[in-house]
């Protein structure tokens, strides 16, 4: 009975995801003393999360990969070329402080998100597509990442790719590894836990976005609205690029609804940490708000998707 009512719990909060996570922003905000003081602890939620979504990778996840490299190819290149590109154009465009145009930059060279695989299911895309372009984007990310950083946001802080890529590594690929190990060695008992992971990702989510918002008070009342216009148009172009370039690549439709969901949602979490880690609190504002925006945008992209049948 307990595990009946955890799972049902860990199924209303999934559902809810984008809700919980503007809350949190919002007490964040009003109470910044005490959501700050879980900055700290950004990294080890974020290692939690992706430990989480180790436990839940399984080889099919890579068959697909092998099975349809053109259609992973199409979705992977897209997220780590429209959206760190997306990134440079905005902060270009309009004038913002070099620690936010470090920000933006950072949130579009991460990897996809995974919450992009919920919505896709929702939105009645080709979830198996999207499961593994997030598989080869987080595995990728420890390389590609700092490179882009590296590359693109170089101009406005200074830049260690390395320390970037160890702490990717350690955040992102050793949770990652240590989940599917014990899915491999414990398959029973991590069967049973899997229905309370999405408790878990949400409560990590939703306690990044209030440290960092708590943390970022002053910048945001300041800059927040700036901030947030950036934020939706990267994340709403990057669904309509994401798109066309799988129409332009001659795709069904499932599959393009998958690539433009995978391109414009970004693991958001892992741009907080580090923004937090190797810029500032302020560099962390972009993807904080893109941690709340791209929840509702996905939400409303997928209820709109679902309901297209022909392309």
């Amino acid at each position: 009975m307990h595990l009946r009512a955890l799972t049902s719990i860990s199924a209303f909060v999934g559902k809810t995801f984008a809700a919980w996570v503007i809350l949190f922003a919002v007490l964040g905000f009003i109470f910044p003393d005490t959501f700050k003081q879980f900055g700290p602890w950004i990294v080890t939620l974020l290692a939690v999360i992706m430990f989480g979504m180790g436990l839940t990778l399984s080889l099919d996840d890579f068959r697909e990969v092998v099975r349809r490299p053109f259609d992973v190819a199409i979705g992977v290149l897209g997220q780590f070329l429209i959206m760190p590109l997306l990134a440079v154009l905005l902060t270009r465009i309009i004038p913002m402080p070099p620690e936010v145009a470090a920000g933006v930059i950072l949130v579009g060279c991460c990897p996809g998100g995974t919450s992009s695989n919920v919505m896709t299911y929702l939105s009645k895309g080709d979830v198996a597509l999207s499961v593994a372009c997030t598989s080869v984007t987080t595995l990728a990310a420890p390389l590609v990442t700092p490179f882009l950083v590296w590359m693109f946001a170089s101009q406005y802080l200074p830049v260690d790719g390395w320390s970037m890529f160890l702490s990717i590594v350690k955040v992102v690929l050793i949770p990652l590894a240590l989940g599917a190990l014990l899915q491999k060695l414990f398959p029973s008992a991590v069967k049973a836990a899997i229905p309370a992971l999405p408790l878990v990702s949400v409560f990590g989510i939703v306690l990044i976005v209030s440290a960092v918002v708590g943390a970022s008070k002053a910048s945001i009342v300041q800059s927040g609205l700036m901030i947030f216009a950036v934020v939706v148009l990267h994340n709403g172009l990057g669904y309509l690029l994401g798109f066309f370039a799988a129409k332009a690549a001659g795709l069904s439709l499932a599959k393009r609804k998958a690539i433009a969901i995978e391109v414009g949602m970004q693991n958001s979490g892992l741009g907080a940490a580090l923004a937090t880690a190797y810029f500032s609190p302020l560099s962390a504002v972009p993807s904080a708000i893109f941690s709340v925006w791209h929840n509702i945008s996905g939400a409303l992209l997928a209820n709109w998707f679902a309901g297209r049948k022909s392309s």
